[in-house]
């Protein structure tokens, strides 16, 4: 865990940038969130493996958050997302687009684990087709193949919701 607090930093820093002024975890609390949920396991298959745990443990942090203050809001609006995947990682989310994400994810990963994963390490953690077939033990075009399926079928899901 030491050794790799540099890229939880990176990690951690680049979702808290991405997430915008709604987010309320500075980027060491995020990291010490995804500390905590990880805690709990001794023992790690490898780097990789840690690091894609790590992906999906920042993920749960910023929808539990979202869900947190969308609860809090009082008439919250409703947004219409119109946005590929890709839009919404250069914009600033809002916290129900945030939750819908987690939702149609969820989903995913009951339908296809693989592609959810493939989402976590590209989306969530910013790594890379390289990192990303790493972690997952495929190779880059794989992962690319997948990050394409995976953005159609985001994609299709929240235009639904």
């Amino acid at each position: 865990m030491e050794s790799l607090y540099g890229e939880l930093r990176a990690i951690a820093r680049r979702e808290h940038y991405r997430a915008g002024s709604p987010q309320t975890l500075q980027t060491t609390a995020l990291i010490n969130e995804a500390y905590m949920k990880l805690r709990k396991r001794d023992t790690w298959e490898s780097q990789s493996h840690f690091l894609g745990c790590a992906a999906t443990a920042i993920r749960h942090i910023l929808i539990d958050a979202a869900r947190a203050r969308l609860a809090s809001k009082r008439d919250a609006p409703t947004y219409s997302y119109t946005q590929s995947l890709d839009s919404l990682a250069a914009a600033v989310p809002e916290d129900e687009q945030v939750v819908r994400l987690g939702d149609a994810l969820g989903n995913l990963s009951k339908l296809d684990p693989n592609l959810a994963k493939v989402v976590d390490c590209r989306f969530f953690a910013g790594m890379d087709e390289r990192e990303t077939a790493d972690i997952l033990g495929v190779t880059d075009r794989t992962v690319r193949r997948w990050w394409v399926q995976a953005r159609a079928w985001i994609h299709n899901e929240m235009e639904a919701a």
